[in-house]
């Protein structure tokens, strides 16, 4: 039984993989990027005199690896149209999740002024049934950006401190400009996927060889960091891009037209769901019957504020979870009076969870039914969510429409949809982003917390109210935040001192 119990856990968890690799691929190659801004003297970007000295169209070709395993191909293309460039970007991956060999397309379109600000973009994923469309185009000091799907358009505005770049273009802007060794510059960073601005540190610490099909080239080195992860880029004498290495062990080397797309393995190499998981020193039977979890953690910092709140506790390095009781008095009736202004904060739509939509909103009220009680409502959502999302794995970004439309997904989908028909329900509800135990691993999760008249988890894929004391919150929040526990990837270290069940 305790098998047949881990085996199916080990199905439905492994979520938050997939969506690093789609996001550290558009961060290295597809990703909106402001103009760099170089620390320790003025830029020499180009920028400033107006016109960058690109002629004529330029096309550049990429393999894709993971774990020096090739996994997709890309070219990117850059033309001259009136008084503007075009970029236009195709991807394709193959990557294996849970056995299952996955497919993602995806195109970028982007449209620069002739210094490579950007003027406006549109880009589209698709893996299987599942569809990502976005686009976005500046006005003034403010990006204007237009989810596509489900045949309405949601809009948000995001404040830009300057007009930004396309990190698409950045192959083509290398070419313009020069390197010296010791150089420092920061890549601020705009990334459509998570709506979130970063600055990445970077510098050319000189000068090294680097073969290419056997060919040796002479190529600046230049490192940088990414939510806590070493990213080098090799660029040649002439501006050109050789080679990327660096985010969740996605390297890209430049290729030709007839070589890029062969040689794509598939079913036989790692799945993502193995690469990123924390090994443990102790085996745990029947996880979901923990109560109690201590553990000591090495390897990252530990000053993380959420390993040390409500179910969690951290002493110096060992960290003591104990999972929370459903709520003994009744509550008020919804909808809620009175919420605090965090609870409040929860209320609200996001741009992935739209919770304000009125195909949710009906959702919502369908599976409640007549019930004001909270927790009865917070339990025939879980359960609708549980019983009625195809526990499958999928290269996207979770949306809680698309993935009411498509009815199919795993952690992430289901907790996007279970966060926004709680919300759309009066239930304030947010996103936990961490690591559960199955087998003898640790794996890369996402659950729900439903505020009922206190935090309580809840998890809809593994059927949890409150969830197991093997769930390790480490960040909470949408996507913006949940890329933040990249940085624990490939270092965190778990001992697993002791545990009790019911």
């Amino acid at each position: 039984m305790h098998f047949n119990k881990l085996k199916s856990r080990k199905k439905v968890f492994f979520r938050t993989a997939g969506l690093f690799i789609v996001a550290g691929w558009l961060v290295m190659m597809g990703v909106l990027v402001k103009k760099l801004h170089f620390a320790e003297s003025p830029p020499n970007t180009g920028f400033a005199n107006g016109q960058v000295g690109i002629e004529g169209d330029e096309r550049q070709w990429k393999e894709i690896f993971l774990k020096e395993r090739k996994v997709g191909y890309a070219v990117s293309m850059l033309g001259s149209q009136d008084q503007e460039y075009v970029v236009r970007e195709e991807l394709f991956l193959r990557l294996d999740l849970m056995g299952l060999g996955q497919n993602l397309y995806g195109s970028t379109q982007v449209r620069l002024d002739r210094s490579l600000r950007l003027k406006n973009f549109k880009m589209m994923m698709t893996s299987g049934v599942v569809r990502f469309e976005i686009s976005g185009k500046v006005e003034h000091r403010v990006l204007v950006v237009t989810d596509e799907r489900h045949g309405a358009q949601r809009v948000q505005r995001i404040p830009l401190e300057e007009v930004p770049m396309l990190a698409a273009s950045l192959p083509f802007f290398f070419k313009t400009r020069s390197f010296t060794p010791g150089e420092r510059f920061f890549l601020p960073l705009f990334d459509p996927v998570t709506l979130s601005q970063k600055k990445i540190p970077f510098k050319v610490k000189g000068k090294e060889t680097v073969t290419l099909n056997r060919i040796p080239y002479e190529a600046f080195r230049l490192e940088g960091e990414l939510w806590g992860n070493p990213i080098i880029f090799w660029i040649d004498e002439e501006g050109g891009t050789l080679k990327e290495e660096g985010f969740m062990g996605l390297t890209t080397v430049r290729s030709s037209a007839s070589k890029a797309p062969k040689g794509l393995e598939g079913g036989d190499g790692d799945d993502l769901y193995e690469i990123f998981a924390v090994s443990a020193n102790r085996l745990i039977q029947y996880p979901k019957g923990l109560v109690y979890l201590k553990l000591r953690l090495e390897g990252v910092d530990l000053s993380n504020p959420y390993l040390n709140r409500s179910r969690q506790r951290m002493d110096g390095a060992f960290l003591e979870i104990t999972k929370e009781l459903l709520p003994s008095k009744s509550l008020p009736l919804l909808p809620f009076h009175d919420l605090h202004e965090e609870e409040l904060s929860f209320m609200a739509p996001e741009f992935h969870v739209e919770s304000d939509d009125p195909q949710v909103m009906n959702m919502a009220a369908e599976i409640a039914g007549d019930s004001r009680d909270p927790l009865c409502v917070a339990g025939r959502l879980l359960q609708w969510v549980y019983r009625n999302i195809e526990k499958k794995p999928v290269l996207s970004i979770p949306s809680a429409l698309e993935v009411l439309r498509t009815r199919v997904g795993d952690c992430n989908e289901h907790a996007v949809l279970l966060t926004a028909l709680l919300r759309a329900s009066g239930i304030p509800a947010r996103l936990s982003i961490g690591l559960v135990y199955g087998r003898d691993k640790f794996y890369y999760h996402a659950w729900t917390e439903a505020w009922l008249g206190e935090w309580i988890s809840m998890d809809p894929t593994l059927n949890q109210m409150p969830v197991d004391a093997s769930h390790i919150k480490w960040i909470e929040g949408n996507l913006s935040r949940q890329v933040e526990i990249a940085r624990v990837m490939d270092k965190l270290k778990i001992e697993v001192i002791d545990f009790r069940h019911d």
